[in-house]
């Protein structure tokens, strides 16, 4: 009889645990994605939960689980999405070819808003910038520049001839990432020139950055082996921002079973659907691990339902909202910008935004703002009386689309209260004060905005925010109207209202 079988959505906000028992009975569980007070790891406390009541055998929650009886565990996460888009993930350097520092600055120079008289570039993902002396050059016997006969000549991963015009001057850079890590950065991206058809430099850059104690370093070479190396050199950097936060993740989560799972088949969702090894998934190509997931379910439920319409696939969480389209096959993309970051590599083409359920909302120089910032699981919205701020969730419960009786008791410290209306009621009335403080909030003589007028203010700037990817995805592409498709509303937190 086959064990237990166990797939998993783990989102910013929350962990969804989809499981298969030995005898085919299906169960669901849904827990807060942190909550310290009460586990560790969510998708490690909803297996554990699940066992404990179809096997009738008590698991402590502070041993590590034993994974004997489960087949294999199949997981989507969010957290690169939510490190990027937050712009929360590890602190990392670019080590690059001298000359070159400010090349990914500069970037493509491509304007996405052309007529934008404020543009704003997107945050670098690099701290520091580390020149390193080396350069590797296709050979040619018409080249007077050199004398090829006194340079080492190597062979590529092509079978071109290469000119080594300087190797790495280890010496020099050994210093430079000693104060690096006095600095408190351990994580490098590598993107030398040439390094696409001949890695060798950049793999002794790697020898020597872990030698000293670096993390992580991620080579571009080995991440994106292409001869453009801007789009290369920025997937290399998401790599090195991201990888961290996925490992560390991946080890708290193997840390809480018996012989770190090694006896389990562990499977994550790759930006691209498909699955990977848990030893294989990397940052650069998880950016999109959980959305991923709602798009492949997408394509397996919801479409023929209707013919044979394409559908829209809206996925609202807490953190962030994703949109795809499905109309009988996958689409991928091969470069895609997510939070500004342009990555090469294979990925469903999904447009992600920074607005969900948990997006705190901000009242800055009389203009409502909502996000990019997330509550999270952890405080959470004020509605979850643990502390947090107001968010499009509180909103919502504010202006009577969330009904607190039809929600469990599982809120305040003790997890044993309803949701906090009152606390909402109380923080949108401190919030309105502020906006009708300010001279430019309303037309003269008209009335003070209400309660209702400013949570219904931020409701209407987040679903702007939310149909921004879906007019992409439909009517810039000019698809047939969205009105004709079949639209699947995944999980979410807050109510949307189009």
């Amino acid at each position: 009889m086959p064990g237990f079988e166990f797939a998993i959505d783990r989102g910013g906000t929350f962990t969804d645990v989809f499981a298969r028992c030995p005898g085919g009975k299906i169960r669901v569980m849904k827990l807060l994605s942190e909550d310290p007070a009460h586990y560790v790891d969510a998708p490690r406390e909803g297996i554990r939960r699940i066992m404990e009541e179809e096997l009738g055998q008590k698991f402590p929650i502070e041993e590590p689980l034993d994974p004997t009886g489960i087949s294999w565990i199949r997981m989507g996460t969010t957290v690169a999405t939510n490190a990027l888009l937050e712009r929360c993930g590890e602190r990392c350097a670019l080590v690059i070819t001298r000359g070159f520092r400010d090349l990914l600055h500069i970037g493509n120079q491509a304007r996405p808003s052309i007529f934008d008289l404020a543009i704003q570039m997107p945050e670098k993902l690099y701290e520091v910038v580390v020149e390193v002396d080396e350069r590797v050059v296709l050979h040619q016997d018409s080249c007077q520049l050199h004398n090829s006969k006194k340079l080492k000549m190597v062979t590529g991963v092509t079978g071109e001839q290469l000119e080594v015009w300087q190797s790495v001057n280890l010496a020099d850079l050994e210093g430079k990432l000693q104060g690096l890590l006095t600095a408190g950065i351990k994580s490098l991206a590598v993107v030398l020139i040439h390094s696409y058809i001949w890695a060798k430099h950049e793999e002794e850059i790697e020898k020597l950055a872990l030698r000293l104690g670096f993390s992580h370093v991620s080579l571009s070479s080995r991440v994106a082996p292409m001869v453009r190396v801007v789009p290369r050199g920025f997937t290399a950097c998401a790599d090195a921002y991201l990888s961290p936060c996925i490992q560390s993740y991946l080890q708290g989560f193997r840390s809480g079973f018996k012989n770190d799972l090694k006896l389990v088949q562990v499977l994550f969702m790759q930006s691209d659907g498909g699955l990977t090894p848990m030893e294989k998934f990397i940052g650069s190509r998880a950016v999109l691990s959980g959305p991923a997931g709602g798009v492949v379910g997408l394509a397996r439920t919801a479409y023929g339902l209707d013919g044979q319409k394409p559908v829209i696939g809206f996925d609202m969480g807490g953190t962030s909202t994703d949109v795809s389209r499905y109309a009988g096959e996958y689409e991928h993309v091969f470069e895609a910008t997510t939070a500004g970051v342009p990555i090469q590599a294979p990925q469903l083409d999904i447009n992600t935004v920074a607005a969900g359920g948990g997006s705190i909302l901000f009242y800055r120089n009389g203009i409502f703002l909502v996000g990019p910032e997330s509550a999270g699981a952890f405080p959470g919205p004020i509605c979850y009386k643990k502390g947090g701020p107001l968010t499009v969730t509180d909103a919502n419960l504010c202006l009577g689309r969330l009904l607190p009786n039809y929600f469990p008791k599982i809120f305040g410290k003790s997890e044993d209260e309803p949701l906090g209306k009152k606390e909402v009621i109380e923080a949108f009335e401190t919030m309105a004060q502020r906006v009708n403080q300010y001279p430019e909030s309303r037309k003269p003589g008209s009335n003070p905005l209400t309660v209702e007028d400013v949570a219904m203010g931020f409701i209407q700037v987040a679903n702007e925010a939310m149909c921004r990817p879906i007019r992409a995805l439909t009517q810039v592409r000019t698809f047939s109207n969205f009105t004709t498709s079949v639209f699947l509303f995944f999980d979410f937190e807050g109510i949307v209202r189009f």
